[in-house]
């Protein structure tokens, strides 16, 4: 059973703190989605390009996801969501080869694994889906989720300096890392790791 298969979910993941359902969201999800959007830390949510603890904005995630345009995943955990996945794509841009992974996760459950294996869940999907490259963008302070996304081969492409501001009015850095899957893929195939590992 893949990770990158769409079809596999909802499956059960183990973390530290036990036992998470990984699933694709829903409309059945949108209360549960806004209360854990509601209980980030402000901080948590700057790199993503919209507030998701406002209603409509959370409504056209759901519309979107649910139509297809954006593959979206939920962490449960019990009857709590713990985490959200998404992979954006947008096929009438000039960069319809390139996918945005974008991950955010409970403060209640920090350094259980949930981050991990949501990443890891989404990179997965994202290269079955044959993206050619992938970004994600968090603010430099986020030190875990750097670490986690360059131990899959993300490398620091940008910086942009006090590219976002909090409610407070405080600016803050964006770091955007890149993964040129086409590329590493091709140097896969010329060592024939992919039918060895396959």
């Amino acid at each position: 059973m893949s990770l990158g298969d769409i079809k596999t979910y909802p499956r059960k993941a183990q973390i530290e703190g036990g036992e998470i359902e990984l699933r694709l969201m829903g409309a059945k999800d949108e209360k549960a989605v806004a209360a854990f959007a509601k209980a980030l830390p402000v901080h948590d949510l700057l790199f993503l390009p919209r507030d998701i603890t406002q209603a409509k904005v959370l409504k056209a995630w759901i519309a979107e996801s649910e139509r297809g345009g954006m593959t979206s995943l939920i962490a449960v955990k019990g009857k709590e969501v713990v985490g959200c996945a998404a992979i954006v794509t947008d096929p009438l841009s000039w960069s319809p080869h390139v996918g945005e992974i974008r991950v955010v996760t409970s403060s209640s459950v920090r350094g259980e694994g949930v981050g991990r294996v949501l990443t890891h869940a989404a990179f997965s999907l994202a290269l079955s889906s044959g993206l050619e490259k992938l970004v994600v963008q968090m603010t430099v302070d986020q030190k875990g989720g750097i670490a986690l996304f360059e131990g899959l081969g993300f490398k620091a492409e940008a910086l942009l300096r006090d590219h976002v501001r909090d409610k407070s009015g405080k600016k803050h850095d964006i770091v955007v890392l890149g993964h040129d899957v086409a590329k590493v893929w091709s140097q896969m195939q010329a060592f024939g790791l992919p039918s060895a590992v396959g």
